[in-house]
């Protein structure tokens, strides 16, 4: 796969489609299995209150990974993602019922590099809080 945007056809300023990624008690223990994390503080609200958190929260990674999606769905490929990082600011606290919550996600170009790469900000919002700092993906585009 390559990118399917095109370097010259971006602007510092572009707004990437923004997308909203729900997130349940079961999300969590799905991502748990995959990943191997089975940290109390992710499933066991009992647990999770007594260290001091709200209740459950997602995984730091979790969360990472669902705001990279918008990265990756607005470059039409995971593979042209060249750099990626963020500071963990705020839990993604997760309540038991059914909804759950949700991490809401938007970017923007903000800055061109003449290597043919671009400088994506994200913002990652759940529950009215910045839950990513420094959200920032460098991405080669077409």
């Amino acid at each position: 796969m390559a990118a399917k945007i095109s370097h010259a056809d971006v602007e510092v300023g572009t707004e990437l489609p923004a997308r909203s990624f729900p997130v349940t008690r079961a999300t969590l223990v799905r991502y748990a299995g995959a990943s191997g994390d089975f940290n109390p503080i992710h499933w066991n609200e009992r647990f999770a209150k007594e260290v001091g958190l709200p209740d459950v929260i997602a995984h730091g990674l979790f969360t990472m990974a669902e705001a990279i999606r918008v990265v990756t769905d607005w470059a039409g490929d995971p593979g042209a993602v060249v750099d990626y990082g963020v500071r963990f600011t705020k839990p993604v606290v997760v309540p038991d019922d059914d909804t759950g919550a949700l991490i809401e996600v938007s970017g923007k170009v903000a800055a061109k590099n003449d290597d043919g790469t671009v400088r994506v900000d994200l913002t990652a919002m759940s529950d009215g809080k910045k839950v990513l700092g420094m959200s920032r993906a460098t991405v080669r585009l077409a």
